[in-house]
């Protein structure tokens, strides 16, 4: 049995920056941005037994757009459906329902994210990014 919170005194900061220190997306995070990345998004904490076993983090403005980050269900508690049902409780907080354009970027995770409505850019050719060294 697992919960979820978006209760931000609930997570267990150096487990969240142990994992991402170590990912492909977030390999090299400080302790410090990781900390500055929760204060400034709506987090999502999952917890079993008192213990934080997954992490995602949306930077939002509550009303028109949404951007998934830091999605995780640490390796040893996968394959038990924890992270559709992380996602599934982010798809219906509440406080996001007026936000009308999700994004997110991964690069082997397409399977979970397309049950969730999330596809492929339909126009690519509008979507620019900025990525400094």
């Amino acid at each position: 049995m697992i919960t979820i919170s978006t209760d931000p005194t609930k997570l267990q900061v150096d487990v969240i920056h142990s994992f991402l220190t170590n990912t492909y997306w977030a390999k090299g995070r400080t302790l410090e941005e990781v900390k500055k990345t929760i204060k400034n998004c709506l987090c999502f904490g999952v917890y079993k037994n008192g213990r934080q076993i997954g992490f995602a983090r949306i930077a939002t403005d509550y009303t028109v757009f949404a951007y998934l980050m830091d999605v995780f269900i640490l390796p040893e508690d996968r394959g038990n459906g924890y992270s559709k049902k992380l996602m599934s409780e982010i798809s219906q907080a509440p406080e996001l329902q007026s936000c009308k354009v999700w994004m997110l970027k991964t690069k082997d995770a397409h399977g979970l994210y397309k049950h969730f409505g999330f596809t492929e850019l339909e126009h690519p050719e509008k979507l620019m990014e900025r990525i400094l060294p």
